[in-house]
């Protein structure tokens, strides 16, 4: 039965081309550390498979026939361009032109984005940065391929979905300087008792800190509930009103308000999350680094 030509892989070339050009089983046999089994065996299997001798022997030698030629003309570009496929490529930010989709919420497109929108624009300044909320869909969103990166607390545990750690959180409490309530520590009964924003940032979605207060057995029902925390300034300034935010969110608010420890911290992670679709891509490695590295140079 002859042998089938589709069952040949690069490893089989790689053999005839060294036989080839070393005219020698043997030394074929040494130079790639296989047996000179191995080396008869594979030559074996590309007669049967190309029809044609390939080598024939004369005198202490062997040479090669045309039809070996050929295909090892041929086999020098196939291994070539095999070289090249599984080589990482090099990126010149510089010159990268590429569209990337970054899915995030307020918060992260409060502090972090301007620090990757900076960094991005510096070092490749041909790339394209769209950017669209995620509210509590940035899984599908990257499943579907509607972004290739998201930004946030949510840490999907299933397969097929990446994830880097950027930054460590936690939340504190924003009030106006007049509140009654900023003029010392703010203990657990005098914050379950204030008047709250409340901030939903989206379906099915509980903020640590919230969770944090119901294992303490407190539930706290917001005077007011808005679906993100723009403008979340002119809503407490001149009010008794109370918000939980993140700690770096606090820092890009207004310094007429007054920012104090939340009695129950709610620590989270802030991760950049991507999915096996964008995994080795050379130019979407380059962005989640430079991500990365925006947001690390920020924390300095």
């Amino acid at each position: 039965m002859s042998f089938d030509p589709y069952k040949l892989d690069f490893a089989a070339l790689r053999i005839l081309m060294r036989v080839h050009m070393l005219g020698s089983f043997s030394r074929a046999a040494d130079e790639l550390e296989v047996s000179q089994s191995v080396v008869s065996y594979t030559i074996d299997k590309l007669r049967d498979a190309l029809c044609d001798p390939l080598f024939l022997r004369r005198g202490g030698g062997i040479t090669p026939t045309e039809r070996c030629n050929d295909v090892v003309a041929q086999a020098e570009g196939i291994l070539e361009s095999y070289a090249r496929l599984i080589s990482p490529a090099e990126i010149a930010p510089q010159t990268l032109r590429h569209r990337f989709t970054l899915s995030c919420n307020h918060y992260e497109r409060r502090w972090l984005l301007p620090l990757i929108a900076r960094h991005i624009r510096r070092e490749a300044p041909g790339v394209e940065l769209n950017v669209i909320p995620s509210g509590t869909d940035g899984p599908s969103q990257l499943q579907s391929g509607e972004a290739d990166v998201l930004l946030g607390p949510m840490r999907p545990d299933i397969e097929g979905f990446y994830r880097r750690n950027l930054v460590s959180e936690h939340y504190v409490c924003l009030m106006d300087r007049n509140n009654p309530l900023a003029s010392g520590a703010l203990t657990l009964p005098e914050y379950a008792g204030a008047r709250h924003v409340g901030i939903v940032y989206g379906r099915g979605w509980a903020s640590s800190y919230v969770r944090a207060l119901a294992a303490c057995g407190v539930e706290i029902v917001p005077a007011i509930t808005v679906p993100d925390p723009v403008g979340i300034e002119a809503l407490i300034e001149g009010t008794d009103l109370v918000a939980t935010v993140p700690r770096r969110f606090s820092q890009t608010v207004s310094p007429m308000l007054h920012v104090a420890d939340c009695p129950v911290p709610g620590p989270f992670e802030v991760d950049m999350v991507w999915t096996l679709r964008t995994h080795a891509a050379a130019a979407h490695k380059w962005f989640r680094g430079a991500i990365a590295t925006a947001v690390k140079a920020g924390l300095k």
